[in-house]
């Protein structure tokens, strides 16, 4: 698994310990990085980003401008399973929120991207100008129905 965050997630806690699955962990905008380059093409790039790291180790590492750089590979998936809160029959997508961080540039890097969006609307009810993620990326939509955000906790003091 490459993430860069792992949230709080019982079945990926045990599957880790036990050592049947293997992670790596990438700094954020790095990973947004591959994913993006996945989706265009780019198959590597350089970034100081873990210089000096462990996230180094392994990697080549080049200088530009008297300053280092560490390879990183592109990421790319076989499927994408995304989030949007509106989409059309023909793939068509609008994000809110933080759902704009991975969710567009995943659905360019995947051979098959499966959109679940809150609200299905009929064609042409879409602003072409506030679609985030056009239909020629998403293979399937469907329509969800019941959502809980249980990365969030709320915290009250005494």
């Amino acid at each position: 698994m490459i993430a860069s965050y792992v949230g709080e997630n019982d079945i990926f806690e045990k599957q880790f310990l036990s050592g049947e699955l293997e992670v790596e962990l990438v700094p954020q905008g790095t990973f947004s990085e591959r994913i993006r380059a996945g989706g265009a093409g780019i198959p590597a790039f350089y970034t100081p980003t873990g210089v000096g790291t462990l996230i180094a180790e392994g990697k080549d590492q080049r200088e530009f401008d008297g300053k280092p750089y560490i390879l990183e590979r592109a990421l790319k998936a076989d499927f994408a399973l995304i989030k949007a809160w509106k989409g059309d029959a023909y793939g068509n997508l609008v994000y809110r929120k933080t759902t704009r961080n991975f969710n567009p540039m995943m659905a360019t890097a995947a051979k098959i991207t499966i959109a679940e969006v809150e609200e299905i609307v009929p064609l042409g009810t879409l602003d072409p100008d506030q679609i985030h993620t056009p239909g020629i990326f998403v293979k399937r939509i469907i329509q969800g129905l019941r959502y809980e955000k249980r990365i969030e906790n709320k915290t009250v003091s005494p």
